[in-house]
């Protein structure tokens, strides 16, 4: 087994230090934000980074790196105080990881793409057209995390959208129907299978699978 101690991950070449801290921590989510500006400009770029951070009230957190630079999703939901989270599924990898290009803000990655807005009721952030899962979101707060010199975005969803094929009768979304992608790395992307489900756990008890 290949070790690494703090001095090692330190002294390693830029890029392959950047490949092995992203990859260490396994698995991520694969996500579309759709936002809008002001001017009405659409925005659409992948994020790897959203996590769920509690069910009541429902909320989901991502982290963005610094805003030193120009980042037009923090930009329009810091203006609008509303973006939609969309997974990615097989059939648009190429054109999802394409939005991480860095593209002027006057123009709109939908445009540059194969991936279509859609937009629903009167919310006015897109959405990502046929994405199996679709999330209206509203931005709560915004926490500084001095240590790497990022922010985690704390919003809250407000519409939840699913596929009736994914959604089981207990609640849970069968991501594996929708063939819905997840990050290794920060440019591996896989498709994985739902292997088991197990029952709630307590001591001493043997695992069931449902």
């Amino acid at each position: 087994m290949k070790f690494f101690d703090a001095k090692d991950i330190d002294e390693l070449q830029k890029i392959y230090k950047i490949n092995l801290i992203n990859s260490c921590s396994g698995f991520k989510s694969a996500n579309l934000l759709g936002s809008i500006s002001n001017e009405g400009i659409m925005n659409v770029a992948v994020f790897s980074s959203v996590t769920h951070l509690g069910s009541n009230p429902p909320t989901l957190g991502f982290i963005l790196r610094p805003t030193t630079v120009p980042r037009d999703t923090y930009k329009n939901i810091k203006e609008t105080g509303i973006f939609t989270i969309n997974h990615i599924w097989e059939d648009i990898i190429e054109d999802a990881h394409h939005t991480s290009a860095k593209y002027p803000e006057e123009v709109s990655e939908f445009e540059m793409t194969g991936l279509e807005p859609e937009f629903k009721g009167n919310f006015k952030a897109p959405f990502v057209k046929n994405a199996p899962v679709q999330m209206s979101m509203k931005f709560i707060e915004e926490i500084y995390v001095p240590s790497n010199d990022v922010l985690l975005i704390v919003a809250e969803i407000q519409e939840l959208f699913v596929k009736n094929e994914l959604l089981e009768e207990d609640g849970f979304i069968n991501l594996a129907k929708g063939k819905v992608a997840t990050i290794n790395g920060l440019d591996g992307y896989s498709i994985p299978n739902l292997k088991n489900r197990f029952s709630y756990q307590r001591p001493k008890v043997n695992p069931k699978k449902s």
